[in-house]
């Protein structure tokens, strides 16, 4: 048995491993409900009377608030990068007066079977942390 082949081999399989191991599609991809947050350390849930839902595309985001037998009304669209754990969004587009278009807001963001957590800070101190789920 050569040893100097059996150790290539080793080193391939492991090394292809490594590479098949990170998850080159990205993980924000996809339709996700709003669950409720902490904002400012008061915790709040999601409304009953409405679902907001936001569909994340490769480099882009647009938010929708979905009503029972209504037209499905985007109020907020941006890109957003993903790096490790963090989210970095900027909103391109609000239906409402927003000082957060054209602002970046980084979050860390986790995802714990099918919840999306994003944690940040925004640019006037107020801390939050958003509950997505994924929608199936």
């Amino acid at each position: 048995m050569d040893i100097g082949k059996t150790y290539k081999t080793g080193c391939l399989v492991i090394l292809t491993l490594i590479m098949t191991s990170f998850n080159a599609s990205n993980p924000l991809k996809g339709t996700w409900e709003y669950a409720g947050d902490v904002f400012n350390g008061k915790v709040e849930g999601a409304p009953t009377e409405y679902t907001l839902q936001r569909k994340y595309s490769s480099k882009s985001y647009e938010s929708f608030l979905l009503e029972k037998g209504e037209k499905p009304q985007k109020y907020e669209a941006g890109d957003y990068t993903v790096n490790a754990d963090t989210c970095i969004e900027k909103q391109t587009f609000s239906a409402q007066e927003s000082k957060l278009v054209g602002v970046s807001i980084h979050y860390l963001y986790s995802l714990r079977n099918d919840t999306l957590t994003l944690t940040g800070t925004l640019p006037n101190g107020n801390t939050m942390v958003e509950y997505w789920k994924k929608a199936k």
